[in-house]
């Protein structure tokens, strides 16, 4: 057992490590491509929604609530509500809808 784990870690190390340093040593000069930079420009955005969104529906005991709230916080921030506004709204939604259900 603990040789798989030696393994398991060693094999995430390496990956991890050719991730970071395959684009440094594989691109050397500037990007100029408005395409190829609009991408890396973005990718941060990307990634942490795809983690946001699925934690944000399986934080409460019913998904329907925290769709619910992720629903309604979005159009409060698209109006213009502030942070406090917004999570104010979705918990009380998440309360609420979690009190129907």
């Amino acid at each position: 057992m603990k040789g798989n784990i030696v393994i398991y870690i060693a094999i995430m190390f390496f990956v991890s490590f050719l991730i970071r340093v395959l684009p440094l040593t594989l691109i050397r000069k500037q990007i100029k491509s408005p395409f190829l930079k609009s991408f890396l420009y973005y990718v941060p955005y990307v990634t942490l929604a795809v983690m946001t969104f699925p934690a944000i529906i399986h934080a409460t005991k019913n998904p329907i609530a925290g769709a619910t709230a992720l629903v309604l916080g979005t159009i409060a921030s698209w109006i213009g509500a502030s942070l406090f506004q917004v999570a104010s709204i979705a918990c009380i939604v998440v309360f609420i809808v979690e009190l129907l259900i």
